[in-house]
């Protein structure tokens, strides 16, 4: 039972690449007053589900010498991760060819989504490894990540050429990387016992990472109160959620 939900859990993540398709009937206007709620949403769930349920779940069974170290070397492997796909980016805008044409570099766009994809899928599993409630919360707070993520990298495959199909299709198969990293963790865990509890202080670690790099960052940038204002509700939402969720799954 718990692969079976693993592999949904997986299955309904990967779908998330699918949301490229709203670009197709989103305004652009729309679109992007909506990615910076969603970001903030998105922020606010996986620093909650890091420090309120997957810390707390890996302490269970090791104590702080060996969780924290973890959590750190978490946060310093997804930094030098996303430095290397950063500079591949940097690479990509400035030696692009002209629009029209299929940017060779676009291929590294799908390469590091194979990447970050592999990884969500060996979180999903050592989270459900761990507990029913923390799976489904790590789940919750991956698909909040993954909707601005997915359109993003959709509308930079299109920049870099691809037809929105194409976009599409080879979107979607990047993502089914997910299930190789769900599935290696699945079966490797009875083989190495302690692997779902150095696991989940590396999850809890990616969380955090990507909230207090990626996102929180991007809510600094906005400079209207008004919006300021919703972004701020919007991250105390996905904090909300989590402990709401958190809550409504843990047995009595």
């Amino acid at each position: 039972m718990v692969l079976e939900t693993i592999l949904l859990a997986t299955l309904v993540v990967s779908a998330i690449s699918l949301v490229g398709v709203l670009t197709l009937s989103v305004k652009d206007r729309l679109l992007h007053q909506l990615l910076p709620l969603f970001v903030a949403f998105a922020g606010g769930s996986m620093l909650a589900t890091a420090f309120l349920h997957a810390m707390p779940e890996a302490l269970k069974d090791s104590g702080t010498g060996e969780v924290m170290p973890l959590v750190v070397g978490g946060i310093m492997l997804f930094f030098f991760i996303e430095r290397f796909l950063h500079w591949h980016h940097h690479h990509k805008h400035h030696h692009a060819g002209d629009r029209g044409e299929e940017r060779p570099a676009t291929w590294l766009v799908l390469i590091g989504d194979g990447v970050h994809n592999f990884v969500d899928g060996t979180v999903i599993a050592a989270s459900f490894l761990a507990s029913a409630p923390l799976g489904v919360l790590a789940t919750l707070s991956i698909i909040a990540h993954e909707i601005p993520q997915e359109i993003g990298d959709f509308s930079l495959l299109v920049w870099g050429g691809f037809s929105k199909r194409k976009a599409l299709l080879f979107n979607f198969l990047s993502a089914l990387t997910a299930f190789a990293g769900a599935l290696l963790t699945y079966f490797l865990a009875p083989l190495m016992p302690g692997l779902v509890a150095v696991l989940l202080p590396l999850a809890a670690g990616n969380f955090i990472y990507i909230a207090c790099v990626d996102l929180v960052p991007e809510m600094h940038k906005e400079r209207d109160a008004r919006r300021s204002l919703m972004q701020l509700a919007c991250f105390v939402a996905g904090i909300l959620l989590v402990v709401a969720v958190g809550s409504l799954l843990e047995p009595a």
